[in-house]
């Protein structure tokens, strides 16, 4: 069958506009390079969001794909299959939980969290205890249940009425959270770095605090791993790095190394409250996206893969000070191991999506995250060579801006 020409006009024409993307189509992509449909070629420091975190086309994943595919696609959930209980046994042996649900996306791993939470509450409590607490800049998905547990009002607008029950607070504010604790709180929500919001790390007396608030007032603390999550900031999840362990986590994003898959993990004492016929996932635990994400835990659950992180993180930053030092335009570089943010000094705050299409047109994929912040998250096995290049490529973005807009 011949495929049919298609190019980013065809985008405008016959898909609904929530997005606008770049004008280029990306094609192929190997490790952290990728080619578009003219052949130019792109550092990739975006890394789908957080997503492709072994870089494109890895062999291992490649091979595990193609195998799965000519064994088992797809099952009900009348039936479970091997590599979801393989991944599940891998998942609880390298974290807090006992228990796993699968699902295909972060949004529906928090979808499922914040239900548990309700679920575990009103069977332990009453119903009385159901409002969960969450935090200003927070993002936490796009399902209605999701968009309004989120702490940004500009994705609940036009959607309304919400669910209730449902309390913002400022972010790594101790003194707040005391306040507006009670005992009708069922959770406290919260992202261990906030992604979308700005890259803001939550402060580790913050974490201690509100898992400290969560046990003297028999809520749950869930933590969002989707960004943080699958060795982005050094560890397997985040929460390790924190000494605080919650009672679910929820992960996705480069679990699947860009396969579709999402999970939320939890303790036996919650799970039990999901129990027979209270949720579920037609998709959730397909047996190519659990081969897969195997496979990616296989790789990234490896003590030099690890600290691999914490040492092109200083390769990044290093190289983000000596630009700085040439045009001071950062005033502050936040985040942990390889999700990155740099904000921009006042006067260039609110235009970072300049300094992303700038960097396009130098042959470098980057990220925002809101105005005002530029992102990066790339491959965890990025080479050294290639974080180098794309700095000279952001260096020469950068010089283009100041140029266009003296």
């Amino acid at each position: 069958m011949t495929k049919q020409s298609v190019d980013r006009a065809v985008f405008d024409n016959v898909m609904v506009p929530n997005y606008n993307p770049q004008q280029m189509v990306p094609v192929r992509g190997r490790g952290s390079r990728i080619w578009d449909q003219d052949e130019n070629e792109y550092i990739d420091f975006a890394g789908g969001i957080a997503v492709t975190a072994l870089g494109h086309s890895h062999p291992a994943l490649v091979n595990t794909l193609k195998e799965q595919a000519e064994n088992l696609w797809h099952l009900s959930n009348v039936f479970t299959n091997e590599p979801a209980l393989r991944l599940a046994q891998k998942l609880t042996a390298a974290t807090f939980a006992d228990k796993v649900f699968f699902c295909n996306s972060g949004g529906e791993a928090n979808e499922a969290a914040f239900k548990l939470a309700r679920k575990y509450s009103y069977d332990n409590f009453g119903p009385q205890k159901h409002e969960i607490i969450s935090f200003e800049q927070s993002f936490h998905g796009r399902s209605l249940f999701t968009v309004s547990v989120g702490g940004q009002k500009k994705y609940r607008e036009g959607f309304e009425p919400v669910p209730a029950g449902i309390t913002h607070l400022p972010f790594n504010d101790i003194e707040a959270l005391k306040a507006a604790i009670s005992e009708r709180t069922c959770a406290v929500v919260m992202e261990p770095i906030q992604g979308e919001g700005g890259i803001i790390n939550a402060d580790p007396a913050f974490v201690k605090a509100a898992r400290e608030l969560c046990d003297e007032h028999n809520a749950l603390l869930v933590f969002d791993e989707i960004q943080t999550g699958v060795g982005r900031t050094g560890s397997l999840y985040a929460y390790q790095q924190l000494g605080v362990t919650p009672d679910i986590l929820t992960t996705a994003k480069a679990l699947g190394g860009g396969f579709p898959i999402g999970a939320m993990l939890t303790t036996d004492k919650c799970a039990v409250s999901l129990n027979f016929g209270t949720h579920g996932s037609t998709y959730g635990g397909n047996p190519l996206a659990c081969a897969v994400a195997e496979v990616v835990i296989d790789h990234i659950n490896q003590p030099e893969l690890l600290e691999g992180v914490s040492a092109k993180r200083k390769l990044f930053v290093d190289g983000l000070e000596a630009i700085n030092a040439k045009y001071g335009i950062f005033q502050d570089t936040r985040g942990l191991g390889l999700l990155i943010g740099v904000e921009l000094i006042e006067k260039w705050q609110g235009k970072a999506a300049l300094f992303m299409a700038a960097a396009r047109e130098q042959g470098l994929m980057m990220l925002v995250a809101g105005p005002k912040v530029l992102r990066m998250a790339p491959s965890l096995i990025i080479p050294d060579q290639d974080i180098v290049l794309g700095l000279e490529k952001l260096d020469a973005a950068i010089a283009q801006v100041l140029a266009s807009e003296a």
